[in-house]
């Protein structure tokens, strides 16, 4: 065979080879789970849309569920999430700036509330107001919360704490834990005899009570955004970014009791 025809057939096969070799590689991607990075306070709700999603065509969708400061210092240090659903603005913040969000995905999702929580069978009552008596309430006991300097749902206690001018008086009776699934379980264990926990966490357990919930002005708005990575690979990430926007998955947040933010698309 001359020379020049041969190489340029090794050059075709190799081209072709290639061109093949990728539509593989993208096919195979578009096969693998959509990785979702959220935030603990969202696991029943967010299982619950996966499945709808698969079900009506979506892809497999596998979660990371944490603190979202624990979930975004992951990620920055390249953890391999597709999304990213934070449970305040502060985490979503510091990813966008290290750039490893898509910004133009950034979405604010999903409101919730911070509620007082005690073992059902507790026969404590309190109205949360400026100076209220918890520390009284507690007395030689604990009060469970997530980590007050790190994860969401402790900021927005400590904050809500500390504008009713009641931190002080609690400050060293803080059981702090991991996230804000972990402060549920010492109460519902009877570990705690209170706790700081989202409405929507208290309403998955049965086992404990809401004695009432904070103010909303005692605290900054309890916000969850959700956004694309910049280093996901998985081009069905877009679609469930989507369809976490959508008539379909908004009813299921409703029904856990979070406020839907963002528009139905």
């Amino acid at each position: 065979m001359d020379r020049t025809l041969r190489n340029a057939t090794l050059a075709l096969a190799a081209l072709v080879a290639l061109t093949v070799g990728g539509s593989f590689s993208s096919a195979a991607r578009a096969e693998e789970p959509v990785t979702v990075f959220a935030a603990a306070s969202l696991k029943e709700s967010a299982e619950k849309i996966a499945a709808a999603w698969k079900a009506a065509g979506g892809a497999d969708v596998t979660f990371s569920f944490a603190g979202s400061s624990a979930l975004a210092k992951q990620i920055e240090e390249g953890a391999p999430a597709d999304v990213f659903i934070s449970a305040d603005l502060k985490w979503m913040d510091h990813l966008d700036k290290a750039g490893k969000v898509k910004t133009d995905t950034r979405v604010n999702l999903l409101g919730n509330r911070i509620v007082l929580v005690a073992p059902k069978d507790s026969a404590v009552t309190t109205a949360i107001a400026p100076n209220f008596p918890l520390a009284t309430l507690l007395g030689d006991e604990r009060l469970a919360m997530a980590n007050v300097d790190a994860v969401p749902a402790g900021t927005y206690g400590k904050a809500a704490l500390t504008n009713l001018g009641v931190w002080e008086s609690v400050k060293d009776k803080v059981a702090q834990a991991e996230n804000v699934r972990a402060a549920l379980l010492l109460v519902s264990r009877g570990e705690a005899p209170l706790g700081i926990v989202y409405e929507t966490d208290a309403r998955v357990d049965p086992s404990v009570k809401v004695v009432d919930t904070f103010p909303e002005a005692s605290h900054p708005a309890i916000v969850y955004p959700v956004a694309l990575t910049t280093d996901g690979k998985n081009p069905r990430a877009a679609e469930f970014l989507a369809y976490l926007q959508g008539a379909d998955a908004h009813a299921i947040f409703t029904a856990a009791g979070f406020t839907v933010l963002a528009k139905t698309n």
